[in-house]
């Protein structure tokens, strides 16, 4: 069961979940089984993807995934009397919760086959360089790896390349004039970037979930992106201002959804005809 905080008091300088995770502990079956750590990892492996899947579907704040994957996860664990170490010792609560992260950790990270190569290039230059500048020789590998090269990327007006260095384009650098509808080069990367940068600006906005509509059937993928790029920020940069956007950006999803449900885009469709 899941509940809003959204007027949740909270003290100056400390932390607080967007939403609450309630538990309900039920008595252990007196028949439960004995199992060894490999036996543990392969239900993790079979149940925990779906059930991620079923809170990104609810438009869990990626901030919130780590605790609100425990429950799943848990759920496994207490299934059994004992989960045994090589040693046969009993595992710790501890250990089980590394494993469940890692498994979280492994779930986002196969998200990124899905892309579209652009994309792909640009998650992996994200989470070695951030934003900042890279050798285009490295640059130039990881493109060819994903049967694309750098210019390729360039041309989808993801990456700035001179002077021998390659750096992701920064939000306040993109054409505020774009338009997924004639974009010839179309990435999941680009849309993402575009939406956060209005939602940044604007919040909760007509021309949000304008946007959001107009990105069609890339809409599901973008918002995976977003909880693939929180996890990169936050966990592996450690660069919580990249972070937060994302996290805001999911955190109203199901808000901003509503609203594109709400708009039209006839008027938009015509002015553009009236332009040509």
């Amino acid at each position: 069961m899941r509940t809003e905080l959204a007027n949740r008091m909270r003290g100056q300088e400390s932390n607080a979940l967007a939403n609450s995770v309630v538990l309900v502990c039920r008595k252990k079956e007196t028949s439960a089984e004995v199992i060894p750590r490999a036996e543990f990892i392969r239900a993790l492996k079979r149940e925990l993807p779906p059930a991620i899947a079923e809170l990104q579907a609810a438009n869990i704040a990626p901030a919130d995934m780590p605790q609100s994957a425990i429950g799943p996860g848990m759920g496994v664990f207490s299934r059994y009397r004992a989960v045994l170490e090589a040693d046969d010792s009993a595992m710790t609560v501890k250990t089980a919760l590394q494993l469940i992260n890692a498994e979280l950790d492994e779930y986002l990270g196969g998200i990124q086959g899905e892309f579209d190569a652009d994309t792909r290039f640009a998650i992996s230059w994200f989470e070695q360089n951030g934003m900042a500048k890279g050798d285009y020789g490295v640059a130039d590998n990881l493109a060819r790896a994903r049967g694309i090269s750098v210019e390729n990327v360039k041309h989808a007006g993801i990456v700035d390349s001179a002077a021998g260095k390659v750096r992701l384009l920064k939000r306040d650098e993109l054409d505020p004039d774009w338009a997924p509808e004639e974009d010839g080069h179309l990435t999941i990367w680009e849309c993402l970037q575009h939406l956060v940068r209005l939602h940044e600006k604007e919040g909760l906005s007509h021309d949000s979930a304008a946007l959001l509509k107009r990105l069609g059937p890339q809409a599901e993928a973008v918002k995976d992106l977003a909880y693939c790029l929180y996890d990169i920020a936050a966990n592996k940069r450690r660069e919580a201002a990249e972070a937060t956007p994302y996290n805001a950006l999911i955190a109203d999803w199901s808000e901003l959804s509503q609203m594109a449900a709400t708009v039209s885009l006839q008027d938009r469709n015509r002015q553009m005809r009236m332009e040509l």
